[in-house]
């Protein structure tokens, strides 16, 4: 990792911090026979095959992951990796990073044209302001920044290893 980036999370402390996300998930949903989590292209994706992958241990029901595609600057389309049957069912959407809530919001659309369950939300940090009205279930680090202030999340070979802050 760089020293000229101002870290917030290293890979050991996200690694930890996915790991207890999950065990709440499990908690949570205990009696829920199965559980759909939808990764948000590209980071979120990863996040949610980790939290799987942890799952595993705890979650006595089926976890399925599969991938949403949005683009995030202008969320218009959004794009599911297969077409599940969301009826009644327990959603799980996950982003690496949760700014404003507009992607978020936006990826709600063709989970809203069926009839789920609950869906419920995780990201890996949070800031604490938003401009869209979505609550995150799940948070990793919640994070206090000023509008000028973006978060990135690092991944390197399916692995996060960092998260950063950076001044506009």
């Amino acid at each position: 990792m760089s020293n000229s980036k101002n870290y917030i999370l290293n890979a050991t402390v996200a690694e930890k911090k996915l790991r207890r996300m999950a065990l709440e998930i499990a908690e949570r949903n205990y009696n829920e026979p199965q559980l759909i989590l939808i990764g948000i292209k590209d980071h979120g994706t990863v996040i949610a095959k980790k939290i799987s992958d942890y799952l595993e241990a705890n979650f006595k029901g089926e976890v399925l992951v599969i991938e949403l595609e949005i683009d995030k600057k202008h969320p218009a389309a959004v794009t599911l990796s297969a077409a599940i049957d969301f009826n009644n069912k327990v959603i799980i959407l996950i982003d690496d990073v949760a700014n404003s809530g507009r992607t978020m919001l936006y990826a709600l659309k063709p989970l809203l044209e069926q009839y789920p369950k609950k869906i419920q939300t995780l990201a890996l940090v949070e800031r604490t302001h938003k401009t869209f009205p979505v609550d995150v279930d799940y948070v990793g680090l919640s994070v206090s920044t000023t509008l000028d202030e973006h978060i990135y999340v690092e991944v390197e070979n399916e692995v996060v290893v960092g998260a950063w802050i950076e001044a506009e």
